[in-house]
């Protein structure tokens, strides 16, 4: 018998002055017995950074060749790509191919910075990448719990989120 996933509820009030959208969201979030709570954070954090009516979970969270987040239209065009942390570069590039805009969110600290030294994806002009620090994703997942209340205020690479207890002040640093 399989280990089934863990669900997290999560209510996020996002106030991003950068795209000028300001949303409520009720989310719920699977996570793979295999997936850190670090990793999940982080996912949540790019629902966030990227938050729209169509925007969800990719479909299946064990799949190592899908996306993490997704946005599709009407006929399953997929206009966004996201992953989380350190995608193999045929993934990357199966993604560019795919899909309008493809966007990488990477952590790890010294691996994430070895795996973005190695990359080749420079042609691909519809390709970001993003990397959050260590300690800024650790801080990250020390917010996870069950249940949820997150507020996020977005401001060009800075993102304030606060919980009832807990304020970050999280830099997202832009490699491509």
């Amino acid at each position: 018998m399989a280990i089934k996933p863990r669900v997290f509820k999560a209510s996020i009030q996002i106030a991003d002055m950068n795209r000028h959208y300001y949303q409520d969201h009720l989310l719920t979030i699977a996570q793979h017995p295999s997936e850190t709570d670090e990793r999940m954070m982080v996912r949540l954090l790019a629902f966030t950074l990227n938050a729209s009516d169509n925007l969800s979970f990719a479909d299946s969270i064990s799949d190592q060749n899908c996306a993490d987040l997704w946005e599709r239209d009407h006929n399953e065009q997929i206009g966004l790509w996201i992953s989380v942390g350190l995608p193999d570069e045929k993934l990357i590039r199966k993604a560019a191919i795919r899909s309008e805009r493809v966007v990488i969110y990477s952590y790890g600290g010294r691996v994430a910075d070895l795996w973005w030294n190695k990359l080749n994806i420079a042609e691909y002009d519809n390709v970001n990448v993003f990397n959050i620090s260590e300690e800024e994703s650790a801080a990250l997942a020390a917010l996870c719990a069950r249940g949820m209340k997150i507020s996020a205020t977005i401001q060009e690479d800075d993102i304030l989120i606060t919980n009832e207890s807990t304020t970050l002040n999280i830099h997202v640093q832009k490699l491509k």
